[in-house]
Parts: C-alpha cells; structure tokens; sequence
C-alpha cells in the first residue's frame, strides 16, 4: 500500500502531468498526419526525454504512442489515408461508413473502443508483470540467454515477408550492436580506430536514424504538395456508439484479451494484433459478408486490439528487458540512459517506479476520450499543414537530438548514414524491426552467452541442462527451423512460378 500511494504521489505531481498533457498532444497531431508513425513520434521525443527524469521521460513516450495510435485513425476514416500502420487494418471500413454518413460514429467507436482495450491490457500488464518477474528472479545466464535469443528469432518470424530478408536486417542490428568493447573481454571490436567508437554506438542515432529519418525519406516526394485535400466536418462523434459497443460486446472483450497476448510476442505489435483480431472477427462473425461494405463489426474488433496490443509489449520489456516492439525498444534504451536495466529485479529496486507507469498506463487510456475528440475536432487544420514546412522541422529536430547526446557530430552521421540505409532496406522490402531489436538484444544474447560459456569451459550442452533453459532453447531451435522451412519454401515457391512463365 506504501509503494502504491508514492506511485500515486509521483504520477500525480505538476511536472508529470504536464509532460503527460503535452505529450499527448504531439502524439495526436504525429498520429493525425499521414505517414507520421507512432514509432517515428517516440524516436522524436527521445531527444527531449533525455533531459528528463525516468518516470516524466517513460509517461511522456506511453502517453504520446497511445495518443499516435488512436489519431492515426481519423485520416483513414476522412480520407482513406491510415495515419499508422495499426489503422490499416480497419482504414477502408471506418471510410465506406464515412462515405454512408456515419464518419462520426467510426470515429467514435475507434476512440471508446482504443479505450476499452487499453484498459484491459493495462489490468493484464499491472496483474501478470510481478508475477512473471517472481518467477524470472530464478533466471540465471542461460535462461536470458535462451529468452534474448528466442524475443529475437520470434522478431525475424513475424516481421512478415521473406523471413531471410528479416533475418539479414537481424544481422546488421547484430553487427551495430557489436561496435565498442566487449562487455565480457574488454576486447575493441570494429572501432577502425576512432576513440569515439570505443563505448559503442549510442542508442539515440540508432533510434532516430532507422525511424524518423528514413521516414522522412520516404516522404521526400510529397514536399512539393501544398497539403493533403480538406476533409469534411465530423459531426455527432459518438452517435450510435454505444449501441454498437453493446452488440459486439464479446469481440470488443475478445480482442482486448487477444491483443495484449499478440502485443506481449517480441517483434508483433499494434500492426500484427489489428490485422489478426480483424481477420479473427470475420472469421467468427454471423454476418461475414458485410465485412468490407462499413461494417462497425471488424471496427470494434482491430480498433481494440490496437491500444491492447501497446500494453502486452511492455510485459516482456519490463520483465526481461526483452522489447515486444520498437516502441518499448526505445523506452528499454531511455531506461538504460537513466542508469535503470529493466528485468525482474525493477519490481523489487524499484516498485513504486513500475506502480507509476502502470498508472501513467491507465490515465494515457482514459485521457484517449477527450483528446481524442479535441482531435476529431480539429483533424481538418492538422491535415492542411503543407509538408513542405512540416518536414524540414522534424529533420532539424532530428538532427539537434543525435547531437546532444554525446555533443559529437560523429552520432549525427551515423544517423543519418543509417537513416539512408534503413531507406533503402525498406524499399526493398527488407523489415526495420529485426534490426533495432537486434540492437537491443545483441549486447545481452553476447554477455549472457559468454559467462555462460565461461562457467561450463566451453561446453554447449551445458545451456540445456536446466529444465527452462532446455525448454527456451528448443522453443528457439524450433523457431529457427521454422525460418529456414519458410526461406526454403518461399525460394522453391519463386522458382516453380519463374519456371511456369
């Protein structure tokens, strides 16, 4: 009870509740322009937290990306433009009900719906995460080994695509993950003589280079539009809402539940838990045909796994210090810049730290519904801003924030010279997430190998002699084989539709 009421004393003072606040803004209007993600937002917001203390910089990053993902939705119900990829999914129901004259209740029914689900993931996270960290307190080297090596693979598998392209993307986060001294042996790895190099390349460029400035990239031919065409009004927001809510009631409770556990695999996301709640909901639906035409059904559905998913990907970052997606990739980084390793002993050292991100978690949710709506109000001055000046600010912001976090201009050119190759990945269909998570992962897989290694004198059946470590290490094997099986098939699949033209 203690714990909880300095939890309640630390959310609830002036500094963090404005934070909060403001961030909330910044991620409603990233989330309403197109091609804005909610991960390019938080890289953006990183080099600002840096100036902050853990729980202002964690609540500034929960509340902006829950904020991201729910305006993302109104361009895809105005103008069949999804603001991030978690809107996809549902980005042609919400506009063919706009285009029937019910673009206020698609509005409505994505803002109380990202709601509802967020709620439920964060009772999930706040429940299970001190449980699970009980039990992860019994982990020794070649448990995290197994459990790095397997958030890693499972990233490589769901990243969608040719599972060796995002296999590739794994290596390069292996290899930037590499540069520096060895944690175990002292000894310098591909520093090519710069002394600047020797501590490693810092987490911020990484971060800001593989999302912002790629993005960026992308956006290029778009600075010379004026502006995206003037959306319609919306009017009466939530008319028809709670019917709706009330008559797929179970898909709404389905999806919460469902997203949260998609949410907590490494490497899935908001994206992969809308899209498999959507397909989930046609598939279990009485009336699988409207599907498609603006049916608020498969809204209700995805627009619930969204914010759901957001709270199941901190489960495993807190817990193990394992990202379940890019996001809580960037929050494992702002942590490890504050001097805190997130992982089983933060629910011991620091409990009332956690009791306030779960409570941060639970208002970022509950303020969804009145921002939400101030955003609904104002989508159409937000999406009339012209790229031209919209763009060339976020690249100075970029760029100030690699510099200021080690005041070197050598962070400043890797950013931009992994910005340029984070551009060129993606346009060759080549997954981004394997590699950031790499980065975060690759440092504790090579530690907790080695002291492994070190202890059994070099002897690799030793990492199967504990009973969770042989069942994490089959689990990857397995996962491992999965890959090779799918690369295989894809290469054999390719050939034979090569050889019938």
């Amino acid at each position: 009870m203690a714990e909880l009421q300095q939890a309640l004393s630390m959310v609830f003072s002036w500094d963090v509740l404005a934070v909060i606040l403001g961030a909330s803004l910044f991620g409603l209007f990233i989330g309403a322009i197109p091609g804005l993600t909610a991960t390019m937002g938080t890289a953006l917001l990183v080099p600002v937290t840096f100036f902050m203390d853990p729980l202002p910089a964690i609540s500034a990053i929960v509340s902006a990306t829950a904020m991201a993902i729910v305006a993302g939705d109104i361009p895809g119900a105005l103008l069949r433009i999804p603001g991030t990829p978690a809107s996809a999914a549902y980005t042609d129901e919400a506009y063919l009900m706009g285009r029937q004259g019910k673009v206020g209740q698609a509005l409505g029914i994505n803002l109380t719906c990202s709601v509802v689900g967020g709620v439920i993931g964060v009772i999930i996270l706040a429940f299970f995460s001190p449980l699970i960290a009980e039990f992860a307190l019994q982990f020794t080297s070649d448990e995290y080994f197994w459990l790095a090596l397997l958030g890693l693979s499972c990233a490589v598998l769901v990243s969608g695509g040719d599972a060796l392209k995002g296999a590739i993307s794994m290596l390069l986060g292996l290899l930037i993950s590499m540069v520096g001294m060895s944690s175990v042996s002292g000894q310098a790895r591909f520093t090519f003589g710069v002394p600047d190099l020797l501590g490693g390349i810092s987490i911020l460029p990484v971060l800001i280079g593989l999302f912002a400035v790629a993005e960026l990239m992308r956006r290029i031919p778009e600075v010379g539009r004026i502006s995206i065409p003037r959306p319609p009004p919306v009017k009466k927001p939530f008319a028809g809402v709670g019917e709706a809510m009330w008559r797929y009631k179970g898909g709404v409770m389905r999806s919460g539940f469902l997203g949260t556990l998609i949410g907590a695999l490494p490497g899935a996301g908001a994206d992969i838990a809308s899209w498999i709640c959507y397909a989930l909901s046609r598939k279990l639906s009485r009336t699988p045909e409207k599907f498609g035409t603006g049916h608020p059904e498969g809204l209700v559905a995805a627009s619930a796994a969204n914010n759901a998913a957001l709270s199941g990907a901190y489960i495993p970052a807190l817990v193990f210090g394992i990202p379940g997606d890019t996001i809580t990739a960037i929050i494992i980084g702002v942590l490890m810049m504050k001097g805190i390793t997130p992982g089983p002993d933060v629910f011991t050292n620091d409990a009332a730290l956690v009791n306030a991100i779960f409570i941060v978690f639970l208002l970022a949710n509950l303020l969804l519904l009145p921002l939400g709506l101030l955003a609904v109000r104002g989508a159409r001055h937000i999406l009339s801003i012209p790229s031209g000046v919209l763009y060339p600010l976020i690249l100075l912001f970029c760029i100030v924030g690699a510099y200021a976090t080690n005041n070197s201009m050598l962070d400043v050119w890797i950013m931009l010279g992994l910005g340029v190759l984070a551009y060129f990945m993606v346009e060759n269909d080549f997954p981004i997430g394997p590699m950031i998570l790499a980065v975060i992962l690759g440092p504790i897989i090579e530690s907790n190998f080695l002291r492994s290694m070190i202890k059994a004198q070099g002897d690799l059946l030793t990492l199967f002699d504990r009973p969770i470590a042989a069942t994490l290490g089959c689990l990857a094997l397995l996962v491992w084989a999965g890959i090779l099986l799918s690369s295989v098939w894809g290469m054999r699949k390719a050939r034979h539709e090569t050889s019938s033209t």
